[in-house]
């Protein structure tokens, strides 16, 4: 009877053996399936974000209007909020008006003319002293008019001799309010300057200084004045 019993125990024992076996065989190949998962998860994750970079660089499309935009659409915040999250600029503010070279907006065309100076080159000479470091005539002009130009030192002296240059020039006659004439009786030249010596003849503007005129001109009408003619 005992030798019965013992020989029970032991195929009980295996069984168990055998049962513990199995049962972490399982659990090692589920753990495995599940690592082998993750992994392929992974690498098509990682496969994605390069894809999606790739059309990052070009555009994507305004989650909210959902029409493609290039990158320029959108304003720093909103492209930084990634695919699917992102408004573009006509969204967001309604329509506006950007910056192709630093991607800024603004609320007019004007002021986006005047920015759009900022990316001009340097290569505008002062007609005075020669230097070229300005961005166009009226940076030029500006100079002059400040005083601190060595070719024409002092405010009031530079305004006054721009004056006379201007008025010597037919070509700028039709930009000025009130061009000198002769006195009767003495034949003296009246070259006093007026307040407001220029004028703008599409829109009737006047201004005190020579470079507010080109500024204007440059950026209302699209028309960057000559001052040589």
């Amino acid at each position: 009877w005992n030798a019965k019993i013992e020989t029970h125990q032991k195929r009980f024992s295996q069984q168990q053996t055998t049962a513990t076996t199995t049962q972490f065989l399982v659990r090692l190949i589920s753990t495995l399936t599940l690592q082998r998962q993750e992994k392929h998860t992974r690498i098509h994750k990682q496969l994605l974000i390069v894809k999606t970079c790739k059309v990052d660089t070009m555009g994507r499309t305004c989650w909210e209007c959902g029409d493609w935009k290039e990158r320029y659409d959108f304003s720093g915040n909103q492209w930084r909020k990634g695919e699917g999250s992102s408004r573009c600029t006509d969204c967001v503010h309604g329509v506006t008006y950007q910056c192709h070279e630093c991607y800024r907006t603004f609320n007019t065309q004007n002021q986006l003319n005047m920015h759009m100076q900022t990316h001009r080159p340097r290569n505008v000479s002062c007609p005075v002293c020669g230097e070229t470091r300005f961005r166009s005539g009226a940076n030029a002009v500006q100079h002059v008019e400040s005083g601190f130009c060595s070719g024409c030192p002092g405010a009031d002296n530079a305004r006054q001799q721009i004056y006379d240059f201007a008025s010597s020039k037919s070509h700028m006659r039709r930009y000025m309010t009130d061009v000198p004439q002769l006195e009767y009786g003495d034949y003296d030249y009246d070259n006093s300057v007026p307040d407001k010596p220029y004028y703008c003849p599409q829109c009737g503007s006047s201004f005190r200084q020579l470079s507010q005129l080109l500024q204007h001109q440059d950026n209302k009408h699209g028309n960057r004045m000559r001052l040589m003619g």
